[in-house]
């Protein structure tokens, strides 16, 4: 064997060896970091990124801003929970709800996707007043029960568990009569040419509605989010007005929303 192929041989066992030890942390801890596992095996960030994007493609992991999740269902794309999401990247969350309740003015009547960020965002009207907000999400209802100045409606519907969140013709209907300025949207993923998508089918169908009757739609998600795609669309990324989103969005994704006249607001991650 030449010098060539057994260095090419010791990289490929040490790769093999170190994906292997971080799926072994995954089901310990139920998520990893990205800076902790560079410092713990001694390589750079850009190789764990690699490992974590394998171990996605393998349906081992669902990656998340600055780390990964487990992925205890079926194969590549499955949804982690509602706990799951709230107990990353928390900081940046609230660094975009905060710019997103921002927006939100007395007299303005706003959809609030259920989500984690989302929630952030109702946990930030607190003061706010004469404000006029509809969710589909109970997380995010719970959390408006404590914004005194803002008028609370539900869609209803059928309650997913995995998401807290209600979805179904009820939920459709509901939006039909009503026509708002503002929709803050969630996403699962989003793509340049592919758009914006989901892990969820009824779930997608439901926020197609939401920019239906939206005048201004508003997606808030985290960089990690960018160049990857969930199976059901929602909707194609020039519909989108404004992102809020962290520093660490892909430059070639920055610059093509930008160029699309999309309005694009960073927040430190």
């Amino acid at each position: 064997m030449s010098s060539t192929d057994s260095s090419a041989e010791k990289r490929m066992t040490g790769t093999s060896e170190r994906r292997e030890q971080i799926i072994q942390r995954l089901r310990q801890q139920g998520s990893v970091q990205v800076n902790d596992l560079s410092l713990l095996f001694g390589v750079s960030t850009v190789t764990i990124r690699n490992d974590l994007a394998f171990l996605e493609k393998q349906g081992l992991a669902v990656r998340a801003y600055g780390g990964a999740l487990i992925c205890d269902g079926p194969g590549p794309g499955t949804e982690p929970s509602v706990e799951d999401k709230s107990s990353l990247n928390t900081a940046v969350k609230r660094s975009i709800a905060q710019v997103a309740a921002d927006l939100i003015k007395p007299g303005h009547r706003v959809i609030l996707d259920s989500g984690t960020t989302t929630f952030e965002i109702a946990r930030m009207l607190r003061q706010h007043t004469d404000v006029i907000a509809m969710t589909n999400g109970m997380n995010v209802a719970n959390a408006l029960l404590e914004a005194e100045g803002v008028e609370l409606l539900m869609t209803g519907g059928h309650l997913r568990r995995q998401s807290q969140s209600f979805y179904g013709d009820q939920a459709e209907q509901s939006l039909q009569n009503y026509h708002f300025d503002l929709l803050f949207l969630g996403v699962d993923a989003i793509d340049l040419d592919r758009g914006v998508s989901t892990h969820n089918e009824d779930e997608a169908r439901l926020n197609r509605k939401m920019c239906e009757v939206a005048e201004r739609i508003i997606v808030v998600t985290d960089s990690s989010k960018f160049n990857r795609s969930s199976l059901h669309k929602i909707i194609d990324t020039h519909r989108i007005d404004v992102i809020i989103v962290d520093e660490g969005i892909p430059q070639d994704s920055l610059e093509g929303l930008r160029k699309n006249g999309i309005e694009v607001i960073l927040v430190k991650g």
